[in-house]
């Protein structure tokens, strides 16, 4: 068995060409690769090789989410305890907010900040007028806090 714990480790690669090493940061408990499957051990080592290596992720290929349950390639189930440091704080696939997301798919995915949009005063109001601020600025990467300043 191959175990890892609290630092970084190494596996050699799983017959690949290019005969790579994968390493891999675990915070907390040991975890094994020999329960990994070939396919999860494969899916790991595609984002090795091509991905860029600013995280260290967990052995686990997460495939599919539903409410608090992760479920891997393999089936294997999880409680999602992190909720993608908390942007999926509601749950994975809710039905509600898959619905609403379809449906506004249907009329418009995604405007440019070039343009002016029918939501976004709305939404900046409400925002304003719930917390008290003068003005907001809706953000998903913090790239926008520099473009703006």
């Amino acid at each position: 068995k191959h175990r890892i714990s609290y630092n970084y480790a190494i596996l050699n690669c799983f017959k690949t060409p290019r005969k790579r090493r994968i390493g891999v940061r675990i915070s907390g408990s040991c975890a094994s690769f020999s329960t990994l499957s070939d396919r999860s051990l494969n899916l790991i080592q595609l984002e090795n090789d091509f991905g860029a290596h600013n995280y260290h992720p967990l052995p686990v290929v997460l495939e599919r989410g539903e409410g608090v349950k992760l479920y891997d390639v393999d089936g294997k189930e999880y409680f999602d305890f992190l909720s993608a440091y908390s942007a999926t704080n509601q749950g994975h696939c809710h039905p509600k907010i898959v619905d609403a997301l379809i449906n506004q798919s249907k009329k418009l995915t995604l405007t440019s900040r070039a343009f002016h949009n029918d939501i976004l005063g709305e939404y900046c109001e409400y925002v304003c007028n719930y917390f008290n601020y003068d003005r907001v600025l809706p953000m998903n990467t913090g790239v926008e806090g520099g473009e703006t300043a």
